[in-house]
Parts: structure tokens; sequence; C-alpha cells
């Protein structure tokens, strides 16, 4: 942990830029200053073909993030993180903003029961 999942609809494919959003995102988590383990941290890009946005009539698009972290970090290290990643998503997608009809949204999941991970990429940051 961290998780990051970004759902987009597919008419953002072309403009979008997705793999460089995400390595913007694991930055962002990263610059949290130990907050977070790097061996942990997880992102993935999940393009929507079947959506429909507002009532439908136009090329909408949008852009839904969601951070999966396990317990115990204080609220301030949590909106810190969720504050660095929402802005890096707003900044990824500003010029498009100006040109086209996009929702951008982001929200925090965090466990409060046990998770259950094996991972030796840890021992690569120790």
């Amino acid at each position: 942990m961290p998780h990051v999942t970004i759902e987009y609809t597919d008419n953002l494919k072309e403009e979008g830029d997705i793999s460089s959003l995400l390595k913007k995102i694991n930055d962002a988590i990263i610059a949290q200053g130990g907050t977070f383990p790097v061996g942990g941290i997880r992102s993935r890009a999940i393009e929507l073909h079947d959506y429909v946005t507002a009532d439908g009539s136009e090329d909408d698009a949008f852009v839904h993030g969601q951070l999966k972290i396990g317990g115990g970090r204080s609220e301030a290290d949590k909106k810190k993180v969720c504050d660095a990643i929402f802005e890096v998503m707003t900044d990824h997608f500003a010029a498009l903003f100006e040109k086209r009809y996009l929702a951008l949204s982001f929200e925090l999941h965090e466990f409060q029961s046990a998770t259950y991970k094996k991972n030796n990429i840890h021992q690569r940051y120790k």
C-alpha cells in the first residue's frame, strides 16, 4: 500500500497521457517524506468504454481517482497526500479542462481491517 486506481473515459485516451499521470502520482506519493513505503506503491489506470456522463447528450469526459491505504496515518498526512494527488490530477488535465467538458474527482479509502500482502519489492528500498 498505497494503491492508486484511475478510471478515465475512453474519449480521453488520445490526449490524456495517462501513463504520465500515473508516474506523477507516484512521485507525489514518494514526496510525502516516508509516510508511505515506496516499494508498496501501485498505480493503475482503467479505461472505461461503457459509461454515461450527465444526460449522455455530449462527449463529456471524466477521471476518477481512488487511493487505498492501510490504517494508522494521521488526518494531516492523509489530507496532505490527497491534496497532492488531486493537485497533480488538476494540473495534468488543465489544458483539456479548458477546451472540453471534463469532471475530475478523487477519493480516499482507508482500510480498517487487516489486509493480506506479500511483497519482496520493499527489500530494494531498505
